[in-house]
């Protein structure tokens, strides 16, 4: 092999282009990264009683008047256009927009107290995705970035995926390495001839010579593994090691293969964004991702709150509805919990442009599935829907919550730049009152 170098020069990382050139540089690996040392590994130390999660964000701050916390009794002003109407929780309404969720609310338990005081998007989104409010000196990892780090993947699995892609920058590994990072599909599942970018072998490149560039990666990576003691060499290994198990492993890949769900679950769900992200995200808590974080929308309506919702919601409701049913009945509901969160609410008052402000005092996050209660009301909001006015709810308490569910202690402490022992989540309880 030519290459114009001498080769006694080379450093491992041409090493490493040579190695996966065939492959387009395998840019795969870049998110499947995991620990790079075996003390880096930390588990469960409490019973979980889910084994997965899918986080629905719906960016821009979702109306609760015009979802999920109606006020049907409340001046027009407050109230808005929109009617209500009953759910499968006896005496409770959702709004005229969500007629299929209503029939699965049994199955759902509804936080009508979140609370925070962060009214701009960015540091809404922090909070919600984190646990933590925004701090100028850290930035705290997502969620999905915690479970990645505890847990590790499963089934050569990448153990946190977003769908399309990454949401924001808060659904990062924030202080933790970037070998914690969401693989993102890159292309929306509803697209016609949808395919996760980087899964497939590119052309001219056949399952022998996947085979022969696999075993010369192996052999470079050996030749300086010997030569050099680093635990970046050590992740670096391991990172492509995964790459290659996703890659070359057919069930890894089929967990992607929207295409082969019936077309009778296809159209349940809805040929749009919001039923095919949400298929998407039931294949993968299926197949052994740890976490799933979907995002559908854009609610941010300072203008004719109305017709945006009549026009967003419909494909959501369908959607939402029929992921809940499908989980239920084939049993993954009772190890996948399902949450549905937004960066904060809308004002209660309807603005002069018929449309609602921003809103952090008070709004709605959905939850469903693994250890939480079925047909259930946790907190409520004042009879304007301004602030709460029973048993407020905070991010750092959500997170905590989740993160008990799946087994992680919340106040456990990861290392932090600076080698700084930094609390998961901080000063938050794990709120009794929605668990099973």
């Amino acid at each position: 092999m030519t290459t114009g170098r001498n080769p006694k020069s080379m450093n491992r990382r041409g090493f490493l282009t040579v190695g996966t050139l065939g492959l387009g540089g395998l840019t795969l690996a870049d998110v499947l990264r995991i620990e790079a040392r075996a003390d880096q590994k930390n588990y469960a130390t409490i019973a979980a009683k889910a084994d997965s999660v899918i986080h629905i964000f719906l960016p821009g701050g979702i109306s609760h008047q015009e979802t999920f916390d109606p006020k049907p009794f409340a001046p027009i002003e407050y109230r808005g256009e929109l009617n209500s109407i009953n759910t499968k929780i006896e005496g409770e309404k959702f709004c005229q927009t969500l007629p299929q969720t209503a029939q699965v609310a049994d199955k759902l338990t509804i936080i009508r107290s979140m609370t925070h005081g962060e009214a701009a998007h960015e540091r809404g989104t922090h909070n919600m995705f984190t646990g933590y409010r925004p701090s100028p000196a850290l930035v705290y990892p997502s969620m999905g970035s915690v479970v990645s780090h505890e847990y590790g993947p499963k089934n050569n699995l990448p153990p946190y995926v977003c769908v399309p892609n990454q949401p924001n920058v808060y659904a990062g590994t924030g202080y933790l390495s970037s070998s914690f990072s969401p693989f993102s599909l890159g292309r929306d599942p509803a697209d016609p001839g949808f395919q996760v970018q980087d899964l497939n072998l590119p052309g001219g490149i056949n399952e022998s010579r996947f085979t022969t560039r696999r075993t010369v990666l192996d052999a470079v990576n050996s030749y300086f593994s010997e030569r050099e003691k680093s635990d970046n060499i050590g992740a670096m290994d391991t990172f492509y090691q995964r790459a290659y198990s996703l890659i070359s492993s057919q069930k890894a890949r089929e967990a992607f293969n929207i295409a082969a769900e019936p077309a009778k679950i296809r159209d349940e769900y809805g040929r749009h964004a919001a039923g095919q992200r949400f298929l998407m995200a039931r294949r993968l808590v299926a197949a052994g991702v740890r976490f799933v974080s979907v995002e559908y929308g854009g609610w941010d309506f300072h203008t004719q709150i109305a017709s945006g919702m009549n026009s967003q919601l419909p494909p959501f409701d369908q959607a939402f509805a029929a992921l809940i049913r499908d989980l239920d009945r084939t049993g993954l509901l009772n190890r996948t919990t399902v949450m549905v969160s937004s960066e904060f609410g809308r004002t209660p008052k309807v603005n002069k442009d018929a449309g609602r402000d921003h809103w952090p005092k008070v709004f709605s996050v959905v939850l469903a599935g693994g250890g939480i209660k079925r047909g259930s009301i946790y907190g409520l909001s004042n009879a304007t829907a301004s602030e709460p006015d029973k048993d407020p709810i905070g991010p750092e308490d959500l997170a905590t919550t989740v993160y008990h569910l799946l087994g992680i202690v919340a106040d456990k402490e990861l290392m932090a730049p600076g080698n700084r022992p930094i609390e998961i989540v901080k000063d938050g309880n794990v709120v009794k009152e929605l668990l099973a």
